[in-house]
This record gives structure tokens, sequence and C-alpha cells, in this order.
């Protein structure tokens, strides 16, 4: 097999290395050690071009001198001794144990049982992720993401809360080239439907993806929207959506996203008037702007400026919406500057309640008041309109589970990367913690099965019950995620009872393990 060539450098030293395709990974980790001048227990750290982990291995990408890997001397004599110290128990030991079982296993069965195999998939799965993720926060260990031009996490661990001004830019200077580009009826017809996939877009791109929207619902001739302001708002829009794991810009489009589909799926462009459908897309762009990754609740106990502020009152969305109009106060980024006064007024009141709809403490409220209203449904009455419309975006704003699991899943992890988040700092400062986002009680079966059964299919089936079509979008998609989540917890509650039934029944003493 031909010899692979390695460039790389080590402290900034420029180094080769040269070994066969068919080398012994043990071969090829001792050439780097040796170029790295590292001991046997030393611990090395290798970043390919892009800045992401990756595994010192014979399958290593060859490269040139020009597109160097970086090697790390992470941890100095670091044996095992050393480490079973720090670590509380003794590696060398755990090692022997495990490896006398698999005899045990292959000698016992005759062959390794499928579990077996399954697991030995699972940790190659994992040893796979470990070395290609940006974020590895639980481990304590971070990347600095602030050098080179490779796409940033997702996970956003490690940035600055607020975007910098040269990120800024250069997204900006992406979306200028780009806007003034025709897209395709395909991705048009795509963009209506709650399938959409967002993380095959970025946030230029989403920009343009926005402006779409404003324009397909003929908002730029019926409010005489100049194309440069709407282009200078989305931008200002994008700009004050802080680097957090979940309340981003891309969770602002996906919710804008389904509030624009929502409007099509329901014909609701023959059954309210442009004013209501401009105030339903423009809360959704901006129902969170500026949140900085931690609940109400967080603000409230941790007495933070904003629960002062806002007397308690739904401190974020009050805040939100004070960012959106204070975007909207610019002339420059104001698309409702050419608009009459009691328009505007109208407009702004309007905003305001769909905003401060989402908060979830008025969910029940809210519920009631639609379906109270719902038998007797009238588009004709003011009050109604308006009941519906922050129905809509509360629907839109935790409509995740109501696309496909490919899409939706992503948007579970980083939630919950969110909430663990708070909770940490909750125990740190000593405030309550909020149950259902500690990450030592809640997994991440059982953060969805109950708030799908007990708070999303109660609002969807009431929308639905408005708008029967949605039934398929929507309602269909969400039970099947719940049949997903439910069979997923079961299946973390066997494996519960068979590791303590395992535990109870089949312990033995270490030394009994091994030959």
């Amino acid at each position: 097999m031909a010899s692979k060539i390695i460039f790389f450098t080590v402290n900034g030293r420029p180094e080769k290395a040269e070994f066969p395709g068919d080398c012994p990974a043990q071969d090829v980790k001792d050439l780097f050690r040796s170029a790295a001048e590292a001991g046997p227990h030393d611990i090395l750290k290798l970043y390919n071009p892009k800045g992401n982990i990756t595994n010192i291995s014979p399958g290593l990408e060859p490269n040139s001198s020009s597109c160097c890997y970086k090697l790390e001397v992470v941890a100095a004599d670091c044996n095992s001794a050393e480490l079973a110290g720090a670590l509380g128990f003794d590696l060398s030991s755990m090692e022997k144990r495990l490896q006398g079982l698999e005899k045990r296993i292959l000698t016992e069965a005759g062959d390794a049982p499928a579990v077996v195999y399954e697991m030995k998939k699972q940790v190659d799965s994992f040893r796979e992720k470990l070395e290609s993720v940006e974020h590895l926060s639980w481990l304590g260990l971070f990347k600095d993401l602030s050098e080179g031009t490779h796409k940033p996490s997702p996970f956003y661990h490690k940035r600055t809360l607020h975007k910098t001004r040269k990120e800024c830019e250069h997204v900006r200077e992406k979306f200028l080239q780009m806007s003034s580009l025709e897209v395709s009826e395909e991705v048009r017809q795509y963009l209506k439907t709650p399938t959409f996939d967002n993380w095959q877009w970025e946030d230029a791109e989403i920009m343009v993806l926005l402006q779409v929207m404003y324009t397909d619902l003929d908002f730029i001739a019926a409010f005489n929207i100049e194309p440069a302001v709407l282009q200078h708002f989305l931008f200002e829009v994008y700009r004050r959506y802080n680097n957090i794991p979940f309340h981003n810009f891309k969770h602002c489009f996906c919710v804008t996203q389904m509030m624009y589909g929502l409007i099509w799926l329901t014909d609701l462009k023959s059954k309210m008037d442009s004013e209501d459908l401009l105030i339903m897309l423009t809360s959704a762009v901006c129902h969170d702007l500026d949140h900085t990754g931690y609940n109400n609740a967080y603000q409230i106990n941790a007495r933070t400026e904003l629960a002062l502020r806002y007397n308690d009152i739904s401190p974020l969305e009050n805040h939100h919406c004070a960012i959106a109009f204070e975007i909207l106060e610019k002339t420059e980024s104001n698309i409702f500057r050419n608009l009459s006064m009691n328009q505007y007024k109208r407009i702004r009141e309007g905003i305001i309640k769909c905003i401060l709809a989402t908060d979830m403490t008025r969910h029940n409220d809210i519920l009631n008041k639609f379906k109270s209203i719902l038998t007797a449904f009238d588009f004709t009455n003011k009050e109604h309109r308006e009941v519906l419309m922050m129905i809509l975006i509360k629907v839109s704003d935790i409509s995740n589970e109501a696309r496909p699991m490919e899409v939706a899943e992503p948007w579970l992890d980083c939630l919950l990367q969110e909430f663990y988040n708070q909770s940490d700092v909750e125990k740190l400062e000593g405030l309550p913690v909020t149950p259902f986002m500690d990450r030592d009680k809640v997994t991440k079966p059982s953060s969805q099965t109950g708030f799908i059964r007990f708070v999303l299919l109660p609002l969807f089936i009431e929308l639905a019950n408005l708008f029967p079509c949605l039934e398929q979008h929507i309602i269909h998609p969400v039970r099947k995620a719940l049949d997903y989540y439910t069979e997923m917890e079961k299946a973390l509650e066997r494996e519960k009872v068979i590791r303590a039934q395992s535990k109870e029944g089949t312990q033995c003493p270490a030394d009994s393990l091994t030959d």
C-alpha cells in the first residue's frame, strides 16, 4: 500500500511524517509522539486544518505543507497511576477486568452476543463524535473558535454571547451579494412546508429566504417597504440574536418559516388582511431578540436587570419587544416608515401582543380563550383574530416536533444543552433549580414525552379543529415523535432495570474474572 505523507505543526514548528497506508495505529501515534518529543504517557491532541479534533490513525487524510494539521501536547507524563488518583479509580485494573469479561463471553457463548456487537457499534459511533464535534463542554474541554475560517459550531460554545463586528460584517456582505439573486420556484414551494430543513442553510442564505417571505406575501408593495430598508432590518435582527445553543437566529428563522407555512397551508391570505399577516410574520422574526439563554424563572430568581426593569412580568418577552422596536426606531431599518400613524399603531400593538403571548406562563389562559371562541369563530371579529394570531405564534414557536425527525432531533439536543447550562448556573448560584432543566434528573425522551402529550398535542389539536387540513401537516408528525420518544424512554427504563439486576445478582470479585 502506498505511503502517506502528513504535514503538521508542533508549537508553530513545521513537521512532516511518512508512514505506510497499512501502518498499525500505534506506530502512527508513536511517529507523532516522536515528532512532538513527547513521552509515552503524554497526551496528544491533533486538529485537522478546519480546527476540528481528529484521531491520530492510519486513516488520516494526506495533506500539503500549506494545509497543515496541528499537533498539541495537552498533558505531560499522564501515567495510569496519576490518572487513577485524579479520577478516583484504577484504570489498569478496570481494563484487566473488561478483558477477562470478554474472554469469558467468548469461551462460554462461542460467539459474542448481538448486544455486544451493538455496544461496540455505539462506542465506535461515540468515538467518531468525540473526534469530530467541536463542543466538548461536558468533558470540561473547549476549543477556541475565534480563529480560522471554518464553520462555527452549532452549539456556540466558547464564543462571545454577542456576535462580533467581524462576524456580522462577513455575513452582511454575503447576504447583500445574494439578496438580488432569484430564488428558484422549487425552493419557494419548499419554504411553504413544515418539512423545510433549516440545517442546510447558512445565516446569509436564511436572510435571503426571510426576504422571499416578505416579497411573496406581497408586503413590499402593500406597505411600500423599500428593499434596502428590509435588508437592513433583517441584518439588524440577525445581529441581535445571540450565540446560544437554542434561542438563536436559526430558531428565529424556524419559527418564522413555520408561521409562513401555516399562512399558506390555511389560506390565511383570503381570510385575514395584510396587516394581520405582517404582524404575525414580523412578530415571529423578532420574538426572541437578544435572548441570553436563561428563562424567565431564572431572571426572576436571580433578580436580573430585566426582571427588575419589567417587575417580574414576562421580562424576556418584554425585552424582545423593546429590542424589536429599538431596531424599528432607526430610519434605515424601519420597514414600517411609510405607513400611516394609525397603521403603525395597530401593527405595533399587534406585535407586542403576539410576542408577549410566547411566554409559556400564559399558555393555558390563551389556549382556553381560543377554545371558548372556537365553535363560533368569526374571521370578521377583531378579538377572535387577535386570539388566533397569538395561537399561531405559539404553535410556530414550539413547532420543532412537527418537522421531520432528522430536523427536529438536533434542535432538541440544542434545547437540552441550553437547559442544562441554566440548571448548572442555578446550582452554582444557589438558586432554585428549574426541574425540567436539571441534567441529573432529565433525559432526552423524558423531556419530550410529557411536553408533547400535555402541551404540544392539546395546542395543535385545537388549531387543527379550526383548520382540519393541518391534521396531516402537524398532528401526524407530532404523534410520531411522541411514539419515538416513548419507545426511547421505555428502552432506557429496561436498560436501567437490567443494569440494576446485573449489579445485584451477578457481581463478582474482580480477580475472579481475570486469568
